[in-house]
């Protein structure tokens, strides 16, 4: 059962390497049979206990082998080069799934990664549009990526579809679109177009605040 409350309140990225659509959030298996990938998140509003974390970024880096529910994944966190000791303590705090109960995305997390790489601590740029299908993770020597609209394959004009998932883990609705990904931390692996989800979420102990 989570021991110390916190809530985060902001802009998520998830971009992976499967086709448009993450059969993932259909539980289905991964486009290629694997999962490599990122989430992203710029906390607008946030605590951990009473130590705030008011416009912090993080980030983290995945590989799975396969579906993620089958697990043997290894992640790589990246923290704000900005948090201080404190801070730090506080994101691991809430990305350990320790303080979190059973079936919620960090305590899922941590039943389905057995790899936890060194974090990196590096500055995190940060761009978002989620109307405009639009982001930008960028953290010099270890990540770019962007998002933008799918394109209409025969007349080029911007594609839009969401996904609502009133009972999901992760959020309750995202912008799909389509992204780039160029990981060269310590786990390596490009993606020139894979998945994107682009949502404002409100993460708490509990879940998902509605």
């Amino acid at each position: 059962m989570p021991q110390i409350d916190w809530r985060l309140s902001g802009e998520w990225v998830k971009n992976c390497s499967c086709a448009f659509g993450c059969p993932c959030d259909f539980n289905a298996r991964p486009t290629y049979g694997y999962c490599r990938g990122l989430v992203g998140m710029h906390v607008s509003q946030g605590h951990f206990g009473n130590v705030r974390l008011d416009g912090l970024n993080f980030a983290a880096t995945v590989d799975f082998p396969g579906p993620l529910h089958e697990g043997n994944g290894t992640l790589q966190a990246i923290i704000d080069a900005r948090a201080t000791e404190a801070q730090r303590e506080a994101l691991f705090g809430i990305l350990s799934g320790a303080n979190s109960a059973e079936g919620t995305i960090f305590h899922i997390f941590s039943l389905i990664v057995s790899k936890m790489l060194d974090p990196i601590f590096a500055p995190i740029h940060f761009e978002f549009d989620m109307p405009g299908r639009r982001a930008r993770v960028s953290i010099p020597g270890v990540l770019e990526t962007t998002n933008e609209p799918i394109k209409n394959p025969v007349t080029g004009a911007p594609h839009r579809i969401q996904i609502m998932m009133p009972e999901g883990f992760e959020h309750h609705a995202a912008e799909v679109c389509s992204a780039r990904i160029s990981s060269t931390g310590g786990i390596k692996f490009e993606v020139p177009e894979g998945h994107g989800s682009l949502a404002t979420v409100t993460q708490t102990p509990q879940g998902v605040a509605a």
